[in-house]
């Protein structure tokens, strides 16, 4: 993923664009006379365009109980690609049941001594194939019907505690020194709030051509309602969103072709 995105970079940057680093904290309508466009606040500069490109991602959705916060980077993880081999010959769990939570804890057991998932129904939702691969594999458990109560340990993880919540009200403790989080994502889309149409999580709503609710802004990648998430379709949105947004500007500059 690092180099992929380093070429990324050595690709735009062959091509004149201009970056610049910092925080987008505010996005606002701005107009010159009968031209009406953006202005996007980062890094405390005010940058004016006829189109914006929201590329925010999404963030790992956490899962909200005690010690998970404390833990993070001492036990407590959300990228088993980054931080998977600390995990070597140790015991560790995957908390979730999807595509993603399924090919982590594949992933984990070219480390770990053995892997339990932790998942809160009684089959995974993962696609077919991720799943038989989990079940085959003799370094993954699973516990199942079952939610994370607390992250516990003094300096690092030490263990999970989880409770049944389907067939009994059972409470018990999985011995591991890491947790590996994987539930789902939150949008980053806080700054289109009251300016582009979202869905109830948050995430934006586009056309085809990756335009919004709102002229000139376009949006692409985790950030928008879909249905995959991945690098591919990412790559493929971002495609969509510049030629899109390419197309809108010539049309307001009256240069379309």
């Amino acid at each position: 993923g690092f180099d992929l995105r380093e070429r990324f970079r050595a690709q735009a940057d062959a091509f004149g664009l201009r970056r610049v680093a910092g925080d987008a904290t505010a996005i606002a309508p701005v107009s010159w006379g009968d031209v009406s466009g953006w202005r996007v606040t980062a890094g405390g500069t005010d940058y004016e365009a006829l189109a914006v490109i929201f590329a925010a991602g999404a963030n790992w959705r956490r899962l909200g109980v005690p010690g998970e916060a404390e833990f993070i980077g001492r036990g407590v993880s959300y990228c088993a690609t980054c931080d998977g081999p600390f995990y070597r010959n140790r015991d560790v769990v995957v908390v979730g049941g999807g595509n993603t939570a399924v090919q982590e804890a594949l992933y984990l057991t070219r480390f770990a001594s053995r892997v339990t998932l932790v998942h809160r129904r009684d089959r995974l939702r993962a696609a077919g194939v991720l799943a038989e691969r989990a079940f085959a594999h003799p370094k993954i458990a699973f516990a199942w019907n079952s939610v994370v109560q607390a992250v516990e340990g003094k300096d690092f993880v030490e263990g999970i505690r989880i409770q049944n919540v389907r067939n009994t009200a059972e409470v018990r403790v999985i011995p591991a020194e890491g947790v590996f989080v994987f539930i789902g994502l939150t949008p980053n889309t806080d700054l289109l709030a009251g300016i582009a149409d979202r869905d109830s999580k948050g995430y934006v709503r586009v056309d085809p051509d990756m335009r919004t609710s709102a002229p000139g802004i376009f949006a692409c990648g985790d950030c928008i309602q879909k249905l995959l998430r991945q690098v591919i379709t990412a790559c493929g949105d971002g495609a969509t969103a510049a030629y899109a947004a390419q197309l809108y500007v010539e049309d307001l500059k009256g240069e379309a072709y």
